[in-house]
């Protein structure tokens, strides 16, 4: 049989602040440490299972039991930042010393070029969550057909738009233009949305576009003809480097149903895949309990999951970031995340890897080929 993987990115599920979260504002955030006594009832059996708890123990420094079904551990983030671009670029290789600007309004002149080249004109321009942004301009935006521009704690410019004002293609049209004035801003995010005054809803045909990484375990998978299957946002995160193909998601449910698609086929290569309502919906928006139910939601389908994992398959399941509902604001958290590979060496715990390179080496042990970027990742 061919060689497969999966690479399963549980967007924000951290479980303890970092050694620099002070740096942050991070220190004592915990996503799902604060959840779980928030919520003692939470059942996630399979999670626990594979290493959990380990990994919960690893990050707080703390004598740590092993995996039952599995090897487990922590990895320490090393890139500067806590965004998702900087997280699973790092996952797949690409440390960033630098992290990407961050901005409370966008600079006169770079939306300027933006609204000239587009013909299009902003309203807004502020730091904002997208629910509150969408409450305060949402009207405006109807009535003079302005598209709403926004930024947030991470390093994104996201511009706003009813469908029924702005067709989908004329805002990503508009985004694709931004793309090329936005500089090192991560990613450039298209925000559709529909309703009325008061009853607001974002759409699922939110596009990102970001910029183009360095060299990753990606491009090295392609150069040697191993196909890189994309789920979720994946391919907006990398700007579609190195991926073979793209199965954009509607919410966690539907990217798991297309995981078990995909894996049921039998298809060889890396399958890499991001659920992306951890953080959106219930981190950013800070609700444990919302979360508590998604962790619950995804430790269901992984139950029946991994009975279908090979002995010579590779699963990896980790994190890019904090988000924790607990916190203050609404900005992603610091921290440690979890690195959990079920089916592999039952009760080895892999204790704390400094960098999430970590994960980009161990595929490219997986299928052979040559580690041809810079990854770093040692015991912490």
């Amino acid at each position: 049989m061919k060689a497969r993987a999966l690479l399963l990115v549980l967007d924000s599920v951290g479980v303890g602040h970092a050694p620099d979260a002070a740096a942050y504002g991070d220190s004592g955030a915990n996503t799902v440490g604060h959840i779980l006594r928030q919520r003692p009832a939470t059942r996630l059996p399979t999670l626990r299972s594979i290493g959990l708890d380990t990994a919960l123990a690893l990050a707080a420094g703390k004598p740590a039991p092993n995996p039952r079904l599995g090897s487990a551990g922590v990895l320490i983030e090393t890139a500067a930042g806590k965004d998702t671009t900087t997280g699973h670029w790092e996952l797949a290789g690409a440390t960033l010393k630098e992290p990407f600007p961050v901005y409370e309004s966008f600079p006169a002149g770079m939306v300027s070029e933006i609204e000239a080249q587009s013909g299009v004109r902003f309203t807004a321009n502020i730091a904002c969550s997208g629910t509150t942004v969408l409450d305060r301009f949402g009207e405006e935006h109807i009535r003079t057909g302005r598209l709403i521009l926004y930024s947030s704690a991470d390093s994104v410019m996201q511009i706003a738009a009813h469908e029924d004002v702005v067709p989908l293609e004329r805002l990503y049209e508009v985004c694709r233009i931004a793309r090329k004035h936005a500089g090192r801003i991560g990613r450039v995010i298209a925000r559709p949305f529909v309703g009325q005054p008061g009853a607001w809803k974002r759409t699922p045909h939110r596009h990102d576009f970001s910029l183009t990484p360095p060299r990753t375990v990606l491009n090295a998978l392609t150069d040697a003809k191993i196909p890189v299957t994309g789920v979720g946002k994946i391919s907006d995160i990398f700007a579609g480097s190195g991926i073979a193909s793209s199965h954009p998601t509607t919410s966690n449910r539907h990217g798991m149903n297309v995981i078990t698609e995909l894996w049921r086929s039998g298809a060889s290569g890396l399958i890499f895949a991001n659920l992306v309502d951890f953080d959106m919906l219930f981190g950013n928006r800070r609700d444990p309990d919302g979360y508590a139910l998604a962790l619950e939601e995804f430790d269901s389908w992984l139950a029946g999951f991994i009975r279908q994992i090979r002995p010579d398959d590779l699963v990896i399941i980790t994190a890019d970031h904090g988000n924790d509902p607990t916190w203050t604001g609404t900005d992603h958290t610091r921290e440690c995340v979890p690195v959990l590979l079920p089916g592999d060496n039952p009760g080895d715990s892999l204790g704390r890897i400094k960098g999430f390179g970590f994960v980009a080496n161990r595929i490219a042990a997986y299928f052979g080929v040559s580690n041809d970027w810079r990854a770093d990742s040692a015991s912490a």
